[in-house]
């Protein structure tokens, strides 16, 4: 998950602390999860927007 992380450009330390609680991903997506995955990052893969 770290690696993954840091190929969508995570910094280090974010990626550390998503990974160090990757069974809570419903408290890494109020914060740390949402500076990675964005809405530029569900845009490139083609998702429709819900709003």
């Amino acid at each position: 998950m770290y690696r993954e992380l840091i190929a969508l450009g995570a910094r280090s330390f974010i990626a550390q602390k998503v990974a160090a609680n990757s069974r809570r991903w419903w408290r890494n997506s109020g914060g740390s999860l949402n500076a990675v995955l964005n809405l530029a990052w569900f845009n490139r893969l083609g998702l429709p927007r819900l709003s």
